[in-house]
């Protein structure tokens, strides 16, 4: 690198902390997102701590993991690779995993996680070496020798207080058992069955490892993000973090190259030589063609659309083939079927000594609110209003979006085989299970199976979903008849179901029994319940009876006796008679009504239409009598 170029990278550099610190004063916020760790066993120091989740390696989000702490004299600050000694932590068969105690100091936090996975941890506590409150253990800023292996760091990791560090490793160097759980349920709030998150990133291709990552990261995760915002389970936004140029500096080289609206929105230098390749306001204009790239798209209600032209332009106008400009970026909104002139009015001018509304807005969005911190570390995702911490890649980032979900209510995508294992596959979960109903209590969730009794072709089941679901309310005799007895002989189906809420099984007339298991048949003859009359004689059939009467008689049931057929036969010619004269006599007697109501309605007009020509009637207005007012 030449003087020159050195100079100018140094000057930019300064300049930029210069604009951070005036950004991000001493009273920014920055939230340390924390998980939950509970010592189980060792009485002396059972209960449960706060630590504070490494941004690197994968925390199991929405899960939580056991294992037994370890700390050894040998390389008691990871710095070293466990091999040189040959100290291995791979866990034994049945045995539960190793939690590898650290002191802080020495080197990078990844570096001494990385050594613990290769010796075989499954987890990392980092003890730090101050009184402080917890801070989050970041990445350093990868060259050639940490990015090997930040890339592939697996295991999660946490820093503990000083003061708990103590007591572990006290237990721990004294033979004690100490067994801790690491959980990251509740790390990730998780009210409804939507998930908010945002991604704060950049079009940058050329800021070195880091960089490479995050676009790598978005092409990995563009399916599952268009599938979760297509389905209406997530809502998403992207940001892009902006700085201000210093009144004072304004008119510098360093903020024309780096800033547009007058100093008012910059990034770095992409190379960090202002002497060649692309200019920070060339990213600062990309990153303002994203945000507007998605208002569109998600006035269209399409928001998804970004996802294509992020990963689009990656492809087709990088920074190496020198195409990150805006004709390159006119050619993919065209194959995008977006709107270029709403894009270009969105963007507005970048040479205005104005304000822009979008960039104005983001600036604000990265100042914390409520639980979420101050946007400092880029790339940065945040879920349901709390910063992640980890790996960006497609799996562990999938893991923290879908513990956002409030519990059953993931969509599918969630229980796929990249981040979960389907439980209920093991034994049924444990739960009930109905094989000839093909229907089973158990439901596979993001954060592990619960037993609830489903729901079966319209027909709720109730109970514990463990040992017992029975079918509830209407309609639950079309299942199994509602557990209860059921028999069919000679063409006759007898149940003991009753199709109503609340209703237990009982057997029906005629039978006797619990109702469940069985119903026996009620000889009516032998216990003399019916076709007791003198003439009558009893026959018992299945679930009923028959009753004959002797001679040329007829049984009715109801009132169990046995009449005459003859009698019966009169009666029934007597009645048929006086209901065939009511019937006439009813008839007659409204014929009458209505003709005495027509024949008097024609008199009575008959009558008015007579008087009516001798004498004025009330109706009829009276007429004057001029004759006799002229002889008075």
């Amino acid at each position: 690198m030449s003087g020159r170029s050195v100079v100018g990278f140094s000057l930019g550099f300064l300049v930029l902390l210069f604009w951070y610190s005036l950004i991000y004063p001493a009273t920014a916020r920055f939230v340390v997102e924390k998980n939950s760790l509970t010592v189980t066993s060792s009485g002396s120091i059972k209960g449960t701590y706060d630590s504070a989740i490494g941004n690197f390696g994968i925390p199991q989000y929405g899960g939580s993991m056991a294992g037994m702490v370890v700390y050894t004299k040998q390389n008691v600050k990871g710095c070293k690779d466990f091999s040189d000694s040959g100290i291995s932590f791979k866990s034994k068969p049945g045995a539960l995993p190793t939690f590898l105690l650290v002191d802080r100091g020495d080197c990078f936090f990844a570096l001494k996680v990385w050594n613990a996975q290769k010796a075989g941890a499954s987890a990392v506590l980092v003890a730090d070496d101050i009184e402080e409150p917890l801070i989050t253990m970041d990445s350093p800023q990868e060259d050639s020798a940490s990015a090997k292996y930040i890339e592939n760091i697996t295991i999660p990791s946490a820093l503990i207080e000083k003061d708990f560090g103590e007591k572990l490793k006290k237990a721990a160097s004294a033979g004690e058992i100490v067994n801790v759980n690491l959980d990251w349920r509740e790390a990730v709030p998780h009210p409804d069955d939507r998930v908010e998150y945002e991604l704060w990133t950049n079009s940058n291709d050329e800021c070195g490892t880091k960089c490479d990552m995050l676009m790598e990261f978005v092409k990995d995760f563009k399916g599952p993000a268009q599938i979760l915002e297509k389905g209406g389970y997530t809502q998403f936004a992207p940001h892009y973090i902006t700085w201000y140029c210093p009144q004072a500096f304004t008119v510098s080289r360093q903020c024309k190259s780096q800033c547009i609206n007058h100093g008012r929105y910059c990034a770095p230098d992409p190379e960090q030589d202002f002497s060649r390749g692309y200019e920070g306001k060339d990213v600062v204009i990309e990153n303002l063609r994203q945000l507007c790239v998605y208002k569109v798209a998600n006035e269209s209600k399409k928001p998804w659309v970004w996802w294509d032209y992020v990963t689009d332009f990656q492809i087709r106008c990088p920074m190496k083939e020198k195409k990150y400009n805006k004709e390159c970026a006119d050619v993919v909104i065209k194959s995008l079927g977006l709107d270029s002139k709403k894009i270009e009015k969105c963007m507005g001018d970048p040479n205005a000594d104005s304000k822009n509304p979008v960039l104005e807005e983001e600036q604000e969005s990265q100042v914390g609110k409520g639980s979420r911190g101050d946007v400092t570390i880029l790339p940065t995702l945040v879920v349901n209003n709390r910063q992640y911490r980890g790996k960006l890649e497609k799996g562990a980032v999938l893991k923290a979006i879908c513990s956002g979900f409030e519990e059953t209510t993931e969509p599918a995508v969630c229980l796929s085989s990249d981040i979960e294992t389907n439980e209920c596959l093991d034994n049924n979960g444990g739960c009930w299970q109905d094989k000839a109903l093909n229907a089973t209590a158990c439901k596979d969730t993001f954060r592990g199976r619960v037993c609830e009794c489903p729901l079966v072709d319209g027909v709720q089941f109730k109970g514990d979903g463990y040992n017992t679901c029975k079918a509830s309310g209407p309609g639950r005799c079309k299942i199994s008849n509602g557990g209860c007895w059921q028999e069919t002989r000679d063409g006759h189906t007898f149940s003991a179901c009753v199709d109503t809420e609340g209703s237990k099984c009982q057997c029906p007339p005629g039978f006797t029994g619990d109702g469940v298991k069985s119903c026996e048949d009620i000889d009516e003859c032998k216990e003399k319940k019916a076709c007791q009359c003198p003439e009558c004689s009893c026959k018992d059939t299945w679930g009923s009876y028959e009753c004959t009467c002797s001679g040329d008689l007829l049984y009715i049931r109801d009132q169990d006796t046995c009449i005459s057929k003859r009698a019966t036969e009169t009666k029934s010619a007597w009645a048929a008679f006086w209901a065939i004269f009511i019937g006439l006599a009813i008839a007659v007697a409204g014929a009458y009504v209505v003709y005495k109501y027509r024949l008097r309605s024609y008199m009575d007009s008959e009558i008015r239409a007579i008087m009516a020509q001798y004498m004025p009637l009330d109706s009829q207005t009276e007429v004057p009598n001029h004759v006799s007012e002229d002889r008075a």
